[in-house]
């Protein structure tokens, strides 16, 4: 291939994706090169929309057009209002759990988790959870942290955090296996986790 200096640079941008590797990346980077109109064009301006115009909702870590204004009690573009709130880690996790359609609620997006390097919570969107749990007339609040130590020191912050109101914290259960990422699962895992998720609120002292 020739030393083409934009081409280099486009194969390595592509190549830092997920699943993908430089191999993977010169295949795309070939498509690109001999579908300029119909692939690239079309492709520049939707990732320039999308670098404008989306953000990370700064009370519940969604991602969601600048157009449309937050609150806690409305913060997400849904028609039907919820009682529950289901706190995941990464939007991919919020991905599979939607097309999973197990789950009909509000999702919380921490945006990582409290890991054992001392992550900086206020990162993790955890004030504005018990916010939303407070103002939004929420009645659970179901955790779906991974099962990792991670995750599960997450989950374990949560509940203490929760422990003052009223809300009904539960925790996805069997089906779960421990290390497992949320992402992961398949929908049979994901429906056996949340149908038989564990109220963490007998725990209390």
């Amino acid at each position: 291939m020739q030393n083409v200096k934009e081409i280099e640079e486009l194969i390595k941008i592509i190549s830092k994706l997920p699943g993908l590797g430089p191999k993977s990346a010169k295949r795309i980077v070939l498509k690109l090169i001999n579908n300029k109109d119909e692939i690239i064009k079309p492709m520049t301006k939707a990732l320039a929309d999308f670098y404008k115009n989306i953000v990370r909702c700064k009370i519940c870590g969604i991602s969601k057009s600048v157009s449309f204004e937050c609150s806690y009690t409305n913060c997400q573009v849904l028609d039907k209002k919820y009682d529950k709130i289901c706190v995941v880690e990464n939007i991919s996790d919020q991905w599979s759990i939607e097309s999973s359609s197990i789950y009909s609620g509000y999702y919380h997006i921490l945006g990582g988790n409290i890991s054992s390097v001392g992550q900086n919570k206020d990162n993790l969107l955890l004030d504005s959870l018990l916010e939303r749990v407070k103002r939004g007339k929420i009645e659970e609040v179901i955790l779906a942290t991974s099962a990792t130590v991670e995750g599960q020191t997450t989950a374990y912050y949560i509940q203490e955090s929760l422990k003052k109101t009223n809300v009904k914290v539960t925790r996805l259960a069997q089906g779960l296996p421990v290390g497992g990422e949320i992402e992961n699962l398949d929908d049979g895992t994901l429906f056996s986790a949340f149908k038989n998720r564990l109220n963490l609120n007998s725990n209390s002292d």
